[in-house]
């Protein structure tokens, strides 16, 4: 189905959408938030547990910009959780955002997935979305990187 609101143009909706079609949307606003806000210096933060193997067990996927640290994903296997690599993950992601000139972190997660551990790291809750999923909430956390 499509929805024209203006002569040539039209509203379509695609389930699988093609490539250049999503790049030509990330790409407009990644062009738009840098005119606003300044380049964005954007530089992945990816840190890897893995076994002597090198099976990956866990790790953290994040990004620096705007001064920032994103953290995007931290998880752990079951096996090696509660041992301390969830932390050492996070301390070694700030020291590289600090050693890019970043001064604060953020991240998100669920009301499920150990809020306490971003907690005891010393990030704060700064925004909740209760009912997603229904009876629990996705949390927002940041945390200073400085001082």
């Amino acid at each position: 189905m499509s929805i024209a609101l203006r002569e040539g143009i039209e509203i379509v909706e695609d389930a699988v959408p093609e490539f250049e079609a999503v790049g030509a949307i990330q790409r407009g606003l990644h062009e738009f938030n840098q005119s606003m806000g300044g380049s964005y210096d954007r530089e992945p933060v990816t840190l890897l547990v893995q076994d002597a193997e090198g099976k990956t067990l866990g790790g953290l996927l994040g990004l620096t910009f705007w001064g920032w640290l994103f953290i995007d994903w931290l998880w752990l296997a079951p096996e090696i959780r509660k041992e301390g690599f969830g932390g050492e993950l996070l301390k070694r992601a700030e020291a590289i955002a600090r050693d890019r000139g970043c001064t604060n972190a953020y991240t998100d997660t669920f009301s499920f997935q150990a809020p306490h551990f971003w907690e005891t790291n010393g990030y704060a809750e700064f925004g909740r979305l209760d009912g997603m999923p229904a009876g629990h909430a996705r949390v927002w956390f940041k945390k200073a990187l400085t001082g």
